[in-house]
């Protein structure tokens, strides 16, 4: 089996509303900017920050247009991931239901053996990265 048939048979790891255990749903919900930075952060694998992608989906809040941003980083989980676009697609998921489709997304990450709270400390089980300073 290749790489491309095992990424058409993924599937999210929780339902869209079946999501949010504990305290992600509690912040999706009242601040979805810090779940939202937290996610972008731990796809983006630390080429963004944690805290300027909060801020940029913050700023959008004000003019009701997060939801756009939601979506692109949706599907660019799925994309990794090899998810199909469920229950339909991401900018309605993101439109309609944005902090369920946080918690979906970050319940993701975590299923996969990331924790988007704690940021991007590379993928699971790496090894330990030298300073520059020590050879071997």
């Amino acid at each position: 089996m290749n790489i491309a048939t095992n990424r058409q048979q993924s599937k999210w790891s929780v339902g869209l509303c079946g999501s949010g255990e504990g305290s992600t749903c509690c912040i999706a919900c009242i601040l979805p900017c810090v779940t939202f930075g937290q996610i972008a952060e731990v796809v983006d694998e630390g080429r963004s920050s944690c805290i300027g992608q909060g801020i940029v989906y913050g700023f959008l809040m004000l003019f009701q247009c997060h939801w756009l941003y939601g979506c692109v980083y949706r599907e660019k989980l799925r994309e990794k991931y090899g998810l199909p676009p469920e229950p339909c697609n991401d900018c309605c998921v993101h439109c309609c239901c944005g902090p369920c489709a946080l918690c979906q997304e970050h319940d993701e990450l975590t299923a996969r053996g990331l924790d988007p709270s704690k940021g991007w400390i590379g993928p699971p089980n790496a090894p330990p990265q030298m300073p520059p300073s020590m050879h071997r």
